[in-house]
């Protein structure tokens, strides 16, 4: 299913898998995900529950349990894939290339995609649920601190920073999808349509990005910094 928190994920759900067997497994959790989608956007996150889902999705209950371990879970269903994504995007970076650099194109890349989500299960995506429901406010909130997390662990592997400035640049850049899904859920309760919000948050995205590019640019690279730490000291009075 295509989703606000895709970041380039479909990429990664069509390459080959292994057996028949993955595959069925993977296309019985997006109809869940889709179907959980759908019914949000119908009824409400909170007027839904997972016996409603299974029911709809034509599953056992307990099937949805086996993909979802929670409710919340399917409103973030891609939330991990993604967090992988930007962590492999980050650590495999060229030396020059900063974090905020490294992640640009697929943060981008979702923002765009917006245009391409069903417009019957839009309304059923986190931006909106987590517009005008508190529960959904608060994953979203989980979710943002999961991805920074993960984001500081990369950046301290591979830029020679200091834990604490990893942790804050962690921060920062899991924020860009928080704005994501927070400028997506406003506009579309104000009444914009999917095609005005991709557009006009697609610059703003892409500035946020930059202005990071410049500030990471400065703070610490994984070849300037790491030269910088390895240079032996000049003492005071040395000639």
């Amino acid at each position: 299913m295509q989703s606000i928190l895709s970041l380039g994920a479909a990429k990664l759900r069509e390459m080959p898998s292994s057996g028949l067997r993955e595959r069925k497994k993977a296309r019985t959790r997006r109809l869940i995900a889709g179907t959980a989608a759908r019914l949000f956007a119908e009824r409400g996150y909170e007027h839904v529950s997972v016996s409603d889902v299974a029911r709809e999705a034509e599953v056992a209950e307990q099937t949805v349990y086996n993909y979802f371990r929670t409710k919340g879970e399917l409103v973030t269903d891609q939330d991990e894939e993604i967090r992988d994504r930007l962590c492999d995007l980050i650590r495999s970076r060229p030396p020059a290339v900063t974090p905020a650099a490294a992640i640009r194109d697929s943060v981008l890349e979702s923002v765009a995609g917006i245009r391409s989500i069903p417009a019957d299960i839009w309304r059923g995506e986190i931006g909106y649920l987590a517009a005008i429901s508190p529960t959904v406010h608060r994953l979203v909130l989980e979710l943002t601190d999961r991805q920074a997390a993960a984001l500081a662990s990369a950046i301290s592997d591979t830029t020679a920073v200091a834990p604490e400035v990893a942790k804050l640049q962690g921060i920062a850049l899991a924020a860009v999808f928080q704005i994501i899904i927070s400028e997506a859920g406003q506009r579309t309760l104000e009444g914009q349509s999917q095609a005005k919000i991709a557009d006009e948050l697609y610059p703003i995205v892409e500035n946020i990005l930059d202005e990071l590019d410049r500030w990471l640019s400065v703070s610490g690279s994984p070849t300037s910094t790491m030269q910088a730490s390895s240079a032996t000291p000049t003492l005071p009075g040395a000639s």
